[in-house]
């Protein structure tokens, strides 16, 4: 087990209406933020199309780089839900009904109605857990390392609430926002050598524009991170420092 100040997690993207544009994900940036908390830091991101073996290949990649995957899309009814197949095959394991699931889904529809179609919703990998979904029913679930969540936005946000307690946690990052009125390559050099002087943090560079004929400004947010907090505060005064030699007040953060 990984120590938990070094966590770090990836997310899966499965399906190809994300790959061909009619979909746009927003699940990759909800994960992030529901990891920050307990000092999980969210590493890599992949998106593979719903191809059995490209998903195959992609799990077993990540699951052992990262001491945690989160897997969202193809969990449905369909001939394209492919995703549990997949992450079977990554495991080894053969794929099969869960119990409790089934239960679940069947109290669901009326007699009759829990086809042969819906019931691929209760299939997991041998030994998977399963993770609860408060919104539609249909379970996601855990096998080793790997999260398996619904494609849908709200869907995989509600069972994240059952994927909270199963994490470790570890010591969360600090995060502070500078705004200057100054152009990225103002600063860019002496931006280098906060950077160097405080190895511990990350400061991130982000430029903005004026649009034409608003009052806006143009210039650079800054964003220091890190698990450090003096380090975190004495870059941020750098920075600071900095701005005012070039006779710059810094003002409150904007979103990069």
């Amino acid at each position: 087990m990984k120590e938990p100040s070094a966590l770090t997690a990836a997310v899966l993207v499965i399906g190809d209406e994300i790959l061909s544009g009619r979909t746009q994900d927003i699940n990759m940036a909800a994960i992030a933020r529901f990891l920050a908390p307990f000092g999980i830091d969210l590493h890599e991101a992949r998106f593979v199309p719903d191809v059995h073996g490209e998903i195959v290949t992609a799990v077993n990649a990540l699951r052992a780089r990262h001491g945690y995957v989160f897997t969202t899309g193809g969990i449905g009814p369909t001939h394209d839900d492919i995703t549990t197949d997949a992450v079977a095959a990554a495991f080894g394991l053969p794929v099969e009904p869960h119990p409790e699931a089934m239960a679940l889904l069947a109290s669901r529809y009326k007699p009759g109605e829990f086809n042969e179609a819906r019931q691929r919703m209760a299939r997991v990998p041998q030994g998977a857990s399963l993770i609860k979904n408060p919104v539609s029913v249909a379970p996601g679930y855990q096998i080793g390392n790997v999260f398996v969540l619904a494609g849908v936005p709200k869907i995989m946000q509600a069972m994240l609430e059952d994927v909270a307690p199963r994490l470790a946690r570890g010591a969360p990052v600090i995060s502070r926002s500078l705004t200057v009125r100054l152009a990225e390559g103002r600063i860019a050099k002496e931006l280098g050598a906060i950077q160097k002087a405080h190895a511990t943090v990350s400061i991130g560079s982000y430029p903005f524009f004026a649009e034409p004929g608003l009052s806006a400004f143009s210039g650079t947010t800054l964003i220091v991170r890190g698990r450090d907090a003096p380090e975190v505060v004495a870059a941020e005064r750098a920075i600071v420092s900095l701005a005012a030699s070039l006779g710059v007040q810094p003002e409150n953060g904007r979103n990069p």
